[in-house]
Parts: structure tokens; C-alpha cells; sequence
């Protein structure tokens, strides 16, 4: 891109690959990355950016599929400025870059329970962005307000409802960066708030392959909800359960796999290519589709140009 851009006091680099910022370790360049130093510094930048380049919110790349022909215009990455955690009463605010785990251990410090989030992947605007949630809580239960920056550098706070939360769903202004959430939580005893989290990761570490290169679950459950991790918890129309009805636990394309040990997690098992990666899913969304009737919907996100 020759385009001459606005200046940062953070950090603007050209033609950047993107591949090792994804989880799944896929991805060709961004025309520009942007790790703006502070809210400031993002605000001015996206002031004064020509209107026609598209620029396109990153967190740390849990849930992704950057395809391999890269990203036009700017790809916006924040960083240290922007994953300060602080509380007041029983509210927690925490920066849009604030590891999801890192805000729950926080949290529980304070004997303020935000448990759900210690095992969900990523940071905390991506969870805003999709309405992240898992054993029965989502953001939305929890959200009261989050600061975006506009595509026109303005910064604005917006409520609950603004968000307009559906499962795996928020809808935000088109270019908006999420800076920063203030969440409302119930009070806990400390040590048990940490022993919940503990034996929530032992539970996931035993049904997911969290030592594997994925973005977490792959499609969006058809029935509308994660799963609660109760006794009564229903598979019937979990996207796991279809894939495997279709006989597609540990089906392979390339370098691209489902993953044995739960089929809805899409692996990079062997070097594979986002293409590769998005075939499989497209053929998995096809099997179900005739095996099922039910039209699986990507969880995962997925952008950029194919090579």
C-alpha cells in the first residue's frame, strides 16, 4: 500500500505477516499493523486515517482465520496501553487487551466472581465482540458498559443494550475498536472463586485440545447455547455431537484436521494452509448439512484475501 498513512506514537509497521499472531499460526501480511501506545494515540490515529482504508479491530488472535493473502488497510493490534485491570465496588474495568484468564484470576482476587471467563480464549474485546461465554454465563450477563473508538477517532461509551448481545453476537459501528468493558459480579470467597477456576480447567483440558494449534470451537452450537458443564447439560444440538454424527471426528484435509479428541475444534495438525483450513471447515458445514439438515454456522472468524 503507498498510501501515506498518519503518524503513531505506537508502532506502524508495513506489509506485516500475520501468521504469528493467529493461534493457528495461518495468515498472509496486513498492509499495515498498527500497536497503538494508548486510547489517545489509537483516537488521533483513526481521526485523521483517509475514510476509504478499512481498518480491522485484532485481538490476540484465538479465533481467527486470516486468510493467506493477507488483510487490505489496517489491521489495528493494542497492546500494554490498553490491559490495565481495576475495580470499584463490584465492578471490574479492564482493557480491551486484557487476557480473558488474566482478568478472571484478577477478579477473584477480589473476591468478585467473572470465574466463566478464565477459561475462554483470547483477550477482552474480542469477548465483547462475540459475546463470549461458556458453563451457562456470557458477557452479556455480566457487561454494563464498554468504551469503543469510532472509525472517525471519536470515543464513546455504550451500554448493555447498545450492544444489542445475541449468542455469539454484538453488534458495534462498523470500524469500532473496543478499548475497554466494566463488568458487574457477584461476590465469592476468594479461595473458593480459584478453586471453581481450577476445576474448570481440569475439565476442559480433559474434553478439549488446548496443546493443539486451534481457535477454539469452530462453529456456533445450532441450539443457541454453550454448554453449561451441568449433569443435565444437552448435546443433541451441539455442533460437536453433528460433526461426529457425520463421522468427521479426526477427519483430515491437508494439513488441516477435526480434532479427535473434540470435533468441533479445527486443528493446524501438520503446517496446513488457512486455505486448507477453511476447506475443511466448508466440507464439515457440508457433511452436517446432509447428514443433519443443520446448517452450521462458523464460530471461528475468518478474513482476508485467498492467495
Amino acid at each position: 500500500m503507498n498510501t501515506k498513512l498518519p503518524s503513531s506514537r505506537g508502532t506502524l509497521t508495513p506489509d506485516r505477516p500475520l501468521d504469528s499472531l493467529t493461534w493457528l499460526r495461518v495468515g498472509g501480511p496486513a498492509d499495515w499493523l498498527l500497536q497503538p501506545a494508548d486510547p489517545d494515540d489509537l483516537a488521533q490515529f483513526l481521526s485523521a486515517l483517509d475514510a476509504g482504508i478499512p481498518v480491522f479491530p485484532m485481538g490476540v488472535g484465538s479465533n481467527l482465520i486470516v486468510r493467506d493473502g493477507g488483510i487490505r488497510g489496517v489491521v489495528i493490534r493494542l497492546g500494554r496501553g490498553f490491559n490495565e485491570i481495576s475495580f470499584e465496588d463490584d465492578h471490574v474495568i479492564a482493557g480491551a487487551a486484557a487476557l480473558d484468564a488474566h482478568v478472571a484470576r484478577k477478579a477473584a482476587d477480589q473476591g468478585l466472581d467473572l470465574t466463566f471467563l478464565r477459561t475462554i480464549p483470547g483477550s477482552i474485546g474480542g469477548a465483547v465482540r462475540m459475546n463470549a461465554g461458556c458453563y451457562g454465563s456470557y458477557i452479556a450477563d455480566h457487561l454494563t458498559e464498554a468504551t469503543i473508538v469510532t472509525r472517525k477517532g471519536e470515543r464513546l461509551t455504550l451500554g448493555r443494550d447498545d450492544l444489542k448481545f445475541a449468542y455469539r453476537h454484538s453488534e458495534l459501528p462498523e470500524g469500532a475498536v473496543i478499548i475497554s468493558a466494566r463488568f458487574q459480579a457477584e461476590r465469592g470467597e476468594p479461595d473458593k472463586l480459584h478453586q471453581r477456576m481450577q476445576d474448570q480447567l481440569a475439565k476442559r483440558d480433559a474434553s478439549q485440545p488446548t496443546r493443539e494449534r486451534s481457535a477454539g470451537s469452530t462453529f456456533r452450537n445450532p441450539a443457541g447455547f454453550s454448554s453449561t458443564g451441568r449433569e443435565d447439560d444437552t448435546h443433541e444440538l451441539k455442533a460437536w455431537k453433528l460433526i461426529e454424527d457425520a463421522g468427521l471426528r479426526g477427519y483430515r484435509l491437508g494439513g488441516a484436521q477435526m480434532s479427535e479428541k473434540h470435533p468441533n475444534f479445527l486443528l493446524n495438525a501438520d503446517g496446513a494452509t488457512a486455505a486448507e483450513l477453511e476447506q475443511l471447515g466448508e466440507l464439515v458445514r457440508e457433511r452436517v448439512r446432509t447428514s443433519s439438515g443443520h446448517d452450521l454456522q462458523w464460530e471461528v472468524i475468518r478474513i482476508g484475501d485467498a492467495s
